[in-house]
């Protein structure tokens, strides 16, 4: 089975659960064995297919890192906190998700865009 690992150890995804926000995005670095990156593909695929038709879903957008080692990020917009919450914790999404190889680490954490005068809004 795929492991999840924090992507700040000093606040882990289990912290973020219970905090109410909106929009939010989240960000997962994730990393296979080089031997089992189809199988990867193929489960986040239908891991993006179920969450893409959940309620509070916006979108999601998968880069695979330059080189060789299989190291992909993926970002995924939530209208809320809550949204996001009720798909990942969902028995069905649990299922689907057990298809990625032994060999996938994942490290979510959670975000909210920042306004910088300027340069971006919130």
């Amino acid at each position: 089975m795929a492991s999840l690992e924090p992507l700040d150890p000093g606040y882990p995804l289990s912290k973020q659960m219970g905090i109410d926000a909106a929009p939010i995005v989240l960000v997962n670095l994730c990393t296979v064995a080089p031997e089992d990156e189809q199988a990867f593909l193929s489960a986040w695929a239908a891991d993006a297919a179920y969450m893409k038709r959940q309620p509070g879903f916006i979108s999601t957008q998968l880069h695979r890192a330059l080189g060789e080692n299989p190291t992909y990020l993926n970002y995924a917009v939530f209208e809320s906190a809550e949204s996001w919450r009720s798909a990942f914790k969902s028995p069905e999404f649990k299922e689907i998700a057990k298809a990625h190889p032994d060999s996938a680490v994942f490290r979510p954490h959670l975000f909210q865009k920042v306004a910088v005068a300027n340069l971006c809004t919130a």
